[in-house]
């Protein structure tokens, strides 16, 4: 069986197949090559997959992304973040990446975080005389923070295929997000001191008390959620829930720009990007299980055993595999495959599963911003309206500042574990 899975997978993949049809059909091609399943097993699992009350954080902090952007609270963010950093030469760019952090305390999402910051951003930098394809490139790394700061999709994916805590994993993405986030902004200050641009970032910067005070509601939305789950007032599930009330609360009454008629078309995409991620849920649900029931990962952890006697190139080896994936397979899809897994191996290596759960989340966000499937790529191009060919040879230095970052959690683990020791004495 583990063969016509794989290799149905891989030809499903190769041919285009949308991702969930692919892992579906896999799985169906699988039990059917198995002959002793049967096919009511298929209905069976997929509806398990999406039985799982973590989950449901999944459409509320997506639902609170868009309110978020409809209702102007992104854009007090970004004056806030421009009155914090963007004093100096090369502050607009700092800017762009303080503000994606911001806003990825709230959707989760590094899709959602691009097209809502990127509007506002992209077109500015190019005011400042940045080129479009470096605006678009700082963005769409930048963008890649949504899934590092909690609260983050990708970790509420490997906590319920893992069945590891999911208040642990958001904690443990604080220390990452930020070594990420200061990476970048290191970056963008040299480029923009090497060619000369930004000069005049600090036109039209408020003082920081005036953005303060505007972004005053903004902000709540984020303490409430973050502070929520830190103090153990909710569950990360419930925090999404309060995410949407305070996100809903801030752009109907507060800013008043969100309308009673924009819900109808928020709900619409909300439900949208909801349904592409649950229908990979549950196929992906479906094909973990009959990767289970073959005894492939023990065949895989044996293997590993064999090949990699260190803990360190076991993560060097994984580091390599999990690149590759993300840039050809999507990061929910790839999660759910792979993490049930590769978990387990990690623990018989000394590994915590939480610092694994980062690892694997920074690799596949690196896939993001990667041809063939950089998801990020995409929406930084289409905002910034420019073909992705332009964006590649800007994109190189962000892509390696990011591997940098990303040895470093690896082999400093108590980037990702001194936070919630600290926070939530583990």
């Amino acid at each position: 069986m583990n063969m016509a899975l794989g290799l149905s997978l891989t030809i499903l993949f190769l041919l285009g197949v949308p991702i969930a049809v692919a892992i579906g059909l896999a799985s169906i091609i699988g039990i059917e090559v198995h002959g002793r399943l049967p096919l009511l097993l298929v209905a069976q699992r997929m509806f398990t997959g999406l039985d799982s009350f973590p989950l449901m954080a999944i459409p509320l902090f997506i639902l609170a992304g868009n309110l978020m952007s409809a209702g102007g609270i992104s854009l007090r963010l970004v004056e806030l973040a421009k009155s914090l950093v963007g004093g100096v030469q090369g502050g607009l760019a700092c800017t762009c990446v303080l503000t994606c952090m911001m806003f990825a305390s709230v959707s989760g999402s590094s899709v959602a975080t691009t097209f809502a910051i990127g509007a506002i951003l992209i077109p500015a930098m190019a005011r400042h005389g940045y080129p479009v394809p470096l605006a678009a490139s700082i963005q769409a790394s930048s963008a890649e923070l949504g899934v590092l700061i909690p609260p983050s999709i990708p970790l509420i994916l490997y906590g319920v295929a893992t069945d590891t805590s999911i208040g642990q994993l958001f904690v443990a993405g604080l220390g990452p997000g930020v070594l990420v986030a200061g990476s970048l902004m290191a970056l963008v200050l040299v480029i923009c001191h090497m060619r000369g641009i930004g000069q005049n970032d600090g036109e039209g910067r408020l003082p920081v008390g005036k953005a303060f005070v505007a972004a005053l509601p903004a902000l709540v939305v984020p303490f409430v959620i973050l502070g929520g789950i830190y103090t153990g007032i909710f569950t990360p599930t419930e925090a999404s829930a309060a995410a949407v009330a305070s996100a809903l609360v801030v752009g109907l009454l507060v800013y008043r720009e969100l309308k009673l008629s924009d819900l109808s078309d928020i709900l619409k995409r909300t439900v949208i990007s909801t349904s592409a991620i649950m229908i990979i849920i549950s196929a992906a649900a479906l094909f973990s299980f009959l990767i289970a029931r073959s005894g492939l990962p023990n065949d895989i952890a044996a293997w590993f055993k064999e090949m990699f006697e260190s803990r360190v190139v076991f993560l060097l080896a994984v580091n390599v595999l999990l690149l590759i994936v993300g840039m050809f397979i999507e990061t929910a899809a790839a999660i759910l495959v792979l993490a049930p897994i590769l978990a387990p191996i990690a623990v018989a290596y000394g590994v915590d599963p939480v610092h694994f759960g980062l690892i694997i989340v920074v690799n596949l966000a690196v896939g993001m911003i990667t041809p063939p499937l950089g998801v990020n790529l995409f929406a930084a191009c289409a905002v910034a309206n420019i073909p992705v060919a332009r964006i590649i040879p800007q994109l190189i230095w962000f892509v390696l500042t990011v591997l940098a970052a990303l040895m470093v959690i690896t082999y400093v683990p108590a980037i990702t574990l001194w936070p919630v020791e600290m926070i939530l004495g583990r």
